[in-house]
């Protein structure tokens, strides 16, 4: 295959990101969210957001990892970030589809594609730092646009939230002191058990 080939049978690929459906509601349909939408709505996060990264970042770089990290779910499907039982063996299913996927690419465009996911996962750049904030918030804020129906049907707590989530506090300690409020003002209205 030519380059712009193997780029045209990624970017055909990757359109199976719709298909992958997430636990999230959307608060208007209440249908569930998919991927795509997910990374889309992450993106603007991002970008609204940034100024309360913990520190500046290249927002150029936190936007590849946004739109990039979830591609390996097209294999390796949505874990529900709830589902303890789910994530065993997660981190090598993933590791698999993103051998697969970015193994579509040019070898050198897939490798750079592939060390942007691996950083997104190790959380180590002040960027994925920022980008893990966004894209563990996101499902917060829609589960408490929704009245918590997909935290009420999986038994998930303010606990249970703050444990999965408080990493944010390290790419964005403002936007996780208001989701804090958010899950507050959540348990006040009876959508979210304390426990």
């Amino acid at each position: 295959m030519t380059r712009i080939q193997q780029q045209y049978a990624f970017l055909a690929e990757c359109l199976k990101l719709s298909e992958i459906k997430r636990q999230t509601l959307l608060p208007v349909s209440r249908r569930r969210e998919n991927d795509a939408e997910h990374s889309w709505h992450l993106c603007l996060m991002a970008i609204t957001l940034a100024e309360h990264s913990n520190v500046p970042v290249d927002l150029a770089r936190v936007l590849r990892m946004l739109i990039i990290h979830d591609l390996v779910e097209i294999d390796a499907g949505d874990t529900y970030a709830y589902d303890t039982a789910g994530m065993v063996g997660q981190a090598e299913r993933e590791a698999r589809a993103a051998d697969r996927i970015f193994g579509l690419l040019p070898a050198g465009q897939g490798a750079e594609l592939r060390a942007c996911w691996e950083e997104f996962e190790a959380r180590i750049t002040p960027e994925a730092r920022f980008a893990a904030a966004v894209d563990r918030l996101q499902p917060v804020l829609l589960n408490i646009l929704t009245d918590g129906a997909k935290w009420r049907e999986h038994g998930v707590t303010r606990a249970k939230v703050v444990a999965r989530n408080q990493h944010a506090q390290d790419g964005a300690q403002a936007v996780w002191a208001h989701a804090l409020a958010m899950l507050d003002d959540a348990v006040l209205r009876g959508v979210l058990p304390e426990v």
